[in-house]
């Protein structure tokens, strides 16, 4: 069981101009908000010839991030837990959650590579930088911006994993779970979404687009997922 709520965008809204969420009542084990309806503006923006519509709102953004961070701030009282975040896509979210986490924490970063400029990972894993940090005895977070196949995370774990840390789980912004082919722990999750290309708030499409405050979604995803055109 659960309950619905609507989000509204910037303090005024037309009808049918809201997305609605499902928040579980029950906290254990922390379950992420599943987005059923996309916002319904005329915002959008065009990125490499292609246009995005408006798909997560900032303030919502914010709100679920300030959830996580003091979810994490229990789990982890008196842990001084190391946050680890995955570049390019994760710094945004790390540096916004970090700020919500109200417990002593360290933070280091990892880089690989599976998207290039594509819209679709290549499902190859390259590693092209380690963490700085001793994790050996440690609580490790990994933090990404969004989990899709798994390939990535499942990478990243079995690296972290040699180095023998205390314990090691994942907080992601978002998890396109319809995208996934190798099943990996998820420990705090934002929100699910459908196997939609999204850009925004880190995420790039061939490195643009990071800067956006909102997360927006290609033109005919939105469209195909709404009606709405």
């Amino acid at each position: 069981m659960g309950r619905k709520f609507a989000v509204k965008v910037q303090g005024e809204v037309a009808p049918n101009s809201y997305f609605e969420l499902y928040l579980p009542i029950v906290n254990r084990p922390f379950d992420p908000m599943e987005v059923t309806f996309l916002v319904h503006d005329d915002q959008t923006v065009t990125i490499r010839g292609e246009r995005f519509r408006k798909y997560l709102t900032a303030e919502t953004l914010r709100s679920r991030t300030e959830e996580l961070g003091e979810q994490i701030s229990k789990d982890y009282a008196g842990k001084k837990p190391i946050l680890i975040g995955v570049l390019n896509g994760a710094f945004i979210f790390l540096a916004d959650l970090m700020r919500c986490i109200n417990i002593d924490c360290e933070v280091d970063f990892l880089k690989l590579s599976s998207y290039g400029a594509q819209k679709i990972s290549s499902g190859e894993v390259k590693e092209l930088k380690h963490i700085d940090a001793d994790i050996t005895g440690k609580h490790i977070i990994v933090v990404e911006d969004i989990v899709d196949t798994g390939l990535s995370m499942e990478f990243i774990l079995a690296k972290l994993s040699a180095d023998n840390p205390a314990s090691i789980k994942v907080a992601t912004l978002l998890h396109k779970f319809e995208a996934t082919k190798v099943e990996v722990p998820l420990d705090y999750v934002g929100f699910r979404i459908k196997n939609h290309f999204v850009l925004g708030y880190g995420l790039d499409y061939g490195q643009v687009g990071r800067n956006l405050a909102d997360i927006y979604i290609l033109d005919e995803q939105h469209a195909s997922a709404t009606g709405i055109k």
